[in-house]
């Protein structure tokens, strides 16, 4: 439509551009793009900044289905979706008031001893070991909750054996680590073995399905703080890895992130529930 008008004295292209826009539909620059929050495309841009540009431009191409997808977010839980790393540590008093046993109380298959982990997460354990054991695949737990104190002796004891640089990249000091929360879990042997056997392959698969993510994903080192580790899961909610997969690369760590740094302002913004 340019073209049409670039012989045309400057004056008569600017009163035809008024023209235009005043027959436009009225769309204002800070009208909401969702019946569910007060958010226009402008707050999502400046949201979604930090964001890798793929995810960034994903968002933006889709922002009633990602506002929608996240309404369902935000009815969950927010510890469950908890930003916990290097540079976000949990209180050395923070604790799940809900503990229970796998083996003890629901007579799961773990390795070395009892796994304690968060109740709230039991719905979601017990029909994910059921659809793999449907498949023939036994899932074998070995690690959940650690205590701020134990994860002390954790870590020092990688550093021990291992070096402090060699630590860092796979034991989370205390308070840095998600076992804290209750709501992680290892598998297997904890070794880089597990990616290869059936259960690992299934987890890669299906864990999702269950609401569980893979926390540390193979090549985001630098994203997340910690090199691959395809025995750790964490769960985020069936909502939270529907969303992660729809939208942040399947990249737990982005998610998280954007939850951190948002959360408040999109609760504020928000219309409606359910």
């Amino acid at each position: 439509m340019w073209c049409q008008y670039k012989a045309l004295p400057l004056v008569v292209i600017f009163t035809l551009g008024l023209h235009l826009m005043c027959a436009m539909p009225a769309r204002a620059a800070g009208a909401r793009v969702s019946a569910q929050f007060s958010v226009s495309r402008e707050d999502l841009l400046g949201m979604t900044s930090a964001l890798p540009r793929r995810v960034h431009d994903r968002i933006l191409a889709r922002p009633k289905d990602f506002l929608q997808m996240l309404g369902k977010i935000l009815d969950e839980s927010a510890d469950l979706l908890l930003l916990v790393d290097k540079r976000h540590p949990l209180p050395a008093d923070y604790a799940p008031l809900d503990i229970v046993r796998l083996h003890k109380d629901y007579g799961l298959d773990v390795s070395f001893a009892d796994v304690p982990v968060s109740k709230t997460i039991m719905p979601a354990v017990l029909e994910m070991t059921r659809a793999a054991r449907t498949d023939g695949v036994t899932l074998v737990f070995s690690s959940g909750y650690r205590s701020y104190e134990y994860q002390v002796s954790v870590y020092e004891r990688e550093v021990k054996m291992y070096g402090k640089e060699t630590a860092d990249r796979e034991s989370a000091q205390a308070g840095m680590s998600q076992h804290q929360l209750g709501t992680a879990i290892d598998l297997g042997s904890i070794t880089d073995a597990f990616a290869n056997t059936r259960a690992g392959k299934w987890m890669t698969a299906h864990a999702w399905e269950y609401g569980f993510s893979l926390s540390y994903p193979f090549g985001c080192e630098e994203v997340t703080g910690y090199r691959y580790e395809s025995w750790h899961y964490r769960y985020i909610t069936r909502a939270g890895t529907l969303m992660q997969r729809e939208f942040f690369d399947d990249v737990q760590q982005y998610l998280v992130e954007f939850l951190h740094q948002n959360r408040a302002a999109l609760e504020a913004k928000r219309l409606t529930q359910g």
